[in-house]
């Protein structure tokens, strides 16, 4: 039958393009990842990759799809791991233009970044405890020495990128809240912003002397929190105000009883 539903139809039984392409690239994913599987394999992430739209080929971007599906798991670990390691014996939080140092207090502190501190390949520069194969941070398969090739977790690179831009991660933050702002309780908008509830310039101005793992929470989720727009401008204003006063009493000259100010001329 002609006309302009007949022209268009499409065969019976056949499959819409993009679907035909997806199974075929699972396939030859899945294929590819199982042949790459060692004997042992942390089974969520395995889980994790089964069940994407789009099938990681390689046991390592399966690790990496894990942690950026578990954001907020990936927080917590990298302050846990660094916590295990500690900070370096004499580092002290520094701001610079040197190698591993960060110029603005608005990144967190990686002491293990500075080539004084750093521990050398095998060892995550970002929390400084070794790194495994696929970027584990446990030696699952008892190799016994770290993975030379590599330089961080896949954790700890996912919560880099969320330390250093929580708002690309709004959603997740607005599920973490259950949808509710922080500050004033209601439901928050399209339009709710990420905030660090104690702003980033006074954790350098009052808690730089805290030790190094104690200061990443200041820029992970225990500090973090989504409010409403309006909320949010309200206290970024009490906080430019803040700091603006504060600055007027560093520049005023201090009172000298012994500085006498000449009268003005008639």
């Amino acid at each position: 039958m002609s006309g302009a539903d007949g022209d268009h139809a499409a065969p019976a039984g056949s499959e819409p393009s993009g679907s035909s392409w997806r199974d075929s690239r699972n396939a030859k994913s899945r294929a590819r990842l199982e042949r790459a599987l060692p004997a042992i394999f942390p089974a969520p992430v395995l889980r994790h990759a089964l069940a994407r739209p789009l099938l990681p080929p390689t046991p390592r971007l399966a690790v990496e799809s894990y942690w950026r599906a578990h954001i907020l798991r990936a927080d917590r670990l990298a302050r846990a791991l660094a916590a295990r390691s500690g900070a370096p014996e004499g580092w002290t939080w520094r701001l610079g233009t040197e190698p591993g140092l960060a110029n603005t207090f608005r990144l967190p502190p990686s002491p293990y970044r500075e080539p004084a501190h750093s521990r050398g390949r095998g060892h995550c520069c970002i929390c400084g405890q070794p790194v495994f194969r696929f970027g584990w941070h446990r030696d699952l398969w008892g190799a016994g020495t770290p993975n030379k090739n590599a330089a961080w977790h896949s954790a700890c690179v996912t919560a880099w990128k969320f330390w250093c831009a929580p708002a690309e991660q709004v959603t997740v933050l607005k599920r973490h809240q259950g949808h509710r702002c922080r500050e004033s309780g209601k439901r928050l908008f399209k339009t709710a912003e990420v905030d660090h509830r104690v702003p980033l310039y006074r954790v350098w101005r009052e808690h730089r002397e805290a030790p190094w793992p104690e200061l990443l929470g200041y820029w992970g989720a225990p500090n973090l929190q989504v409010v409403n727009r309006v909320v949010h401008v309200a206290k970024c204003g009490a906080e430019a105000g803040e700091r603006a006063a504060r600055r007027r009493a560093e520049a005023a000259p201090p009172d000298d009883p012994f500085v006498v100010t000449p009268a003005p001329e008639a």
